[in-house]
């Protein structure tokens, strides 16, 4: 229980982090946020600072954030005089607004690879004998085998198996071949299991899983810190980007997890100790701004394609199609959120 609490407050912190980057943004710029809430719900503790048009709550299910500024609610009546509105700014002011919250998880993720850095970078992985799994992707064959973190391979395709290397060994040569694996659990030999190792893009065989490994960390000087921070979130963007390439080409959604998926990830990283923690969370911030930076309606992205219409023609779009297209992308995502939670909650209880 506590693991999944820290799971829920880690991101639900990257969230905060997210909308804060559109509140201080908004405020820089003279624009009323009239509500910074963090989670959703009945409200349990809310406050006013004298002299600020923000109320900051804390709600019953402290999951997620959300800022309202005055004016971007397409159903809000707008006073063209009322020089606080976020639409009686200029393009630029609007950009900046939208863009500081996906700026915000970048600037968050280098900050706490700064931190990581200089208090140890890991420099090396040793893997541990014998070879027990560590984690289990999804949709792949060893989750459809039943494959669980802690088992123990003793044995594949009639080899038998010390270490990681000599898994990957034997398993690279058995694409899309049913292969015998003999499996450990909690000390006890498990009835052979018949796993067909599915073909990676490089053409190996793999089953989907990670070995449990020693990690040696090394502090960095500040100065390689600081250029590890700057360097190492464009690197994560660049395998992200990898990443959904290749769904697109094998038109597939292995991978791609929602809400749910996200917080049994972080949680077993928080098992594992602070630095694993931070780490996941570092990689999910950048995915988070990232993913919001993409051109797709409803997104941060998507606001700013507008925006950039807009400052290229000197034209404000159709107030009426642009709220139309971000409502129906809005739908979209919802649906797809929705669809991805439940394939997620289906791979937890069964």
């Amino acid at each position: 229980m506590v693991t999944v609490l820290v799971a829920i407050l880690g991101l639900s912190l990257l969230v905060i982090v997210h909308e804060g980057g559109h509140y201080l943004a908004a405020r820089a710029f003279g624009m009323r946020v009239t509500r910074f809430s963090i989670g959703f719900g009945p409200v349990l503790a809310s406050w006013t600072p004298k002299g600020s048009p923000t109320t900051f709550q804390v709600c019953a299910i402290p999951f997620l954030a959300y800022v309202m500024i005055s004016g971007m609610n397409p159903m809000e009546e707008v006073d063209p005089d009322d020089p606080e509105l976020y639409p009686n700014k200029g393009v630029f002011a609007r950009i900046v607004t939208i863009f500081g919250g996906p700026f915000a998880n970048y600037i968050a993720a280098s900050a706490m690879i700064f931190v990581v850095a200089v208090v140890g970078w890991p420099v090396d992985a040793i893997p541990t004998e014998p070879m027990v799994v560590d984690r289990i992707f999804p949709d792949t064959p060893a989750e459809k085998a039943k494959l669980q973190v802690g088992d123990v391979i003793r044995e594949a395709h009639g080899r038998p198996i010390k270490n990681v290397e000599e898994l990957i060994e034997v398993t690279k040569a058995r694409a899309n071949q049913p292969t015998v694996y003999l499996v450990e659990r909690d000390g006890e030999r498990l009835p052979p299991m018949t796993i067909t190792p599915e073909k990676a893009p490089d053409g190996r065989g793999v089953i989907g899983v990670t070995a449990k490994h020693k990690t040696i960390y090394e502090a960095m000087p500040v100065g390689d810190a600081a250029s590890k921070a700057f360097v190492y979130p464009f690197t994560l963007t660049v395998l992200t980007l990898e990443g959904i390439g290749h769904m697109i080409r094998e038109r597939t959604s292995k991978g791609m997890i929602g809400p749910v998926g996200m917080a049994e990830l972080v949680a077993e990283q928080a098992d594992k100790g602070a630095k694993p923690l931070v780490f996941i969370l570092i990689q999910i911030s950048v995915a988070l701004g990232f993913f919001n930076l993409l051109p797709f309606p409803a997104l941060d992205g998507g606001r700013l394609v507008f925006l950039g219409y807009e400052l290229v023609t000197r034209r404000r779009p159709n107030e009426r199609i642009e709220a139309m297209v971000h409502g129906v992308g809005l739908l979209f995502l919802l649906g797809v959120i929705v669809l991805v939670t439940w394939r997620d909650l289906l791979k937890i209880f069964t």
